[in-house]
């Protein structure tokens, strides 16, 4: 019997009975669901509104449910429209009348908001835990490989010397970045909306403080017209998701790209790779490139979810049921592209040598302009001085380390021979030592202050 049914004497179109229905999706949440069940007997009883009796005969009985889900042997009927309504049933099937006293004071309303507040809590709480696997395997590549040199690109063009862990660090950095996010999301959404009622709160004096702290809550949300209808703890967790897939994605297009035939700086692992079915030589890096497609899957659950927050009106609307699905699919998403990337990285071949041969030394033309500005030279002038000596070198079709002292000189008379020192790119990436630099030095202590964080 339908939670709602007492207004009705009509019968529901059996296609409006399963448009309406969300046990489907919803399902998930049995547990959230009978715990938030168990505090609300708990808090009855303190009230005196059941006796302690009845409130262990119902917490018993909703730990029976709770065994039934975890087993896979609860059972569905076609009347359970959603989780709320299939537990409550299931419960008086168990312990008889006195589960009907279990929603007293107590609606739908603020019942699946409640619920959705710790599945996220939880789902959240998990996806911190793999960003910082994530962050572990980059962090442990980048030391094992600390003094793999290679070009760093923008606009897609070779512009100077980097190590390849300091490649891997930024993206690391990204990902600290939406671990931090997560957890600030956690925190400030950790909220009860429990005893809000259907909308104008508890009439039995619920203790709301009570419920919070049975479940985990930090506080309560202190209207209960906005306790039941937020959802923008869902539509933030949709968001933190989507930023972290876009981060994945962006790494797999580098990884893409640097696994082409044309750079040929890395190798995907066969496990995270596919053939053609029609060329033999094709090794194609399917995982990488899923991870990729699946970044606009994620940021469309964001999207479709915001157009349908944005027309409801206060408090509850029936248009909130379409929350889950895509958060659902967002974090399930999420969860598996971390694991892959984590996989990804982990196992992938580096090419050094390839790495160090697509270095150039016209890379190193900033660095004969720093050069000029340690004996005074102010950069500007210095610039323009550096971008002769690359025409000059590409007028005679050489490369610009090839230039000799004379030339140079011929640019501007502050060149000495010490100059020649310019043209390795070691040292050149040793020069970056500020903080956040890509010299040695730097790129160790960024290593030291993830690991601390990924710990």
């Amino acid at each position: 019997m339908a939670l709602w049914g007492g207004r009705f004497d009509g019968k529901v179109d059996p296609l409006m009975e399963a448009f309406n229905a969300s046990i489907g999706f919803d399902k998930r949440m049995f547990a959230e669901d009978i715990r938030g069940s168990q505090a609300q007997a708990r808090a009855l009883a303190k009230q005196g509104i059941i006796t302690e009796a009845e409130r262990d005969t119902l917490v018993s009985g909703l730990d029976q449910v709770l065994a039934e889900w975890q087993a896979g042997k609860f059972t569905i009927v076609h009347t359970d429209e959603d989780i709320h309504t299939a537990n409550e049933r299931r419960l008086g099937e168990l312990v008889g009348s006195v589960a009907g006293k279990l929603h007293t004071g107590r609606s739908r309303n603020d019942q699946v908001a409640t619920d959705m507040r710790l599945w996220v809590r939880d789902a959240g709480t998990k996806l911190v835990g793999h960003l910082k696997e994530l962050i572990k395997v980059l962090v442990t590549r980048a030391e094992n490989e600390l003094d793999v040199l290679m070009p760093g690109y923008t606009h897609l063009q070779r512009a100077q010397p980097i190590r390849w862990s300091h490649l891997l660090l930024s993206y690391a950095w990204s990902f600290h970045a939406d671990a931090l996010r997560l957890q600030s999301f956690l925190d400030r959404n950790n909220l009860s909306p429990l005893g809000a009622g259907a909308l104008a709160g508890n009439p039995f004096n619920i203790d709301r403080n009570f419920l919070a702290q049975d479940l985990g809550f930090s506080g309560v949300l202190p209207n209960s017209l906005y306790a039941v209808s937020d959802r923008d703890f869902a539509a933030e967790l949709l968001f933190c998701s989507s930023l972290t897939m876009i981060h994945i994605s962006r790494l797999a297009e580098d990884l893409i790209i640097y696994s082409s035939a044309e750079f040929a700086f890395v190798t995907l692992a066969d496990a995270y790779s596919t053939g053609s079915s029609l060329m033999p030589q094709k090794k194609n890096s399917d995982s990488l490139e899923l991870l990729r497609g699946k970044s606009g899957r994620v940021f469309g659950d964001m999207a479709g979810f915001m157009m349908t927050y944005k027309g409801t009106p206060s408090t509850y609307n029936k248009d909130l049921q379409e929350d889950k699905e895509p958060m659902f699919d967002a974090v399930d998403t999420l969860t598996g592209s971390l694991q892959i990337a984590a996989g990804v990285i982990s196992t992938l071949k580096v090419k050094a040598a390839n790495m160090k041969s697509a270095l150039s030394a016209d890379m190193l033309a900033t660095d004969l302009a720093e050069y000029l500005v340690r004996k005074g030279v102010p950069f500007r002038e210095t610039h323009h001085v550096a971008g002769h000596a690359v025409k000059l070198a590409e007028d005679r079709g050489t490369s610009i380390d090839k230039l000799s002292l004379d030339d140079l000189k011929g640019l501007h008379p502050k060149f000495e021979s010490d100059v020649m020192d310019v043209w390795s790119f070691e040292k050149s990436v040793d020069s970056r030592n500020a903080i956040g630099g890509t010299s040695r030095k730097t790129v160790l202590a960024q290593i030291e202050e993830l690991k601390k964080f990924a710990s």
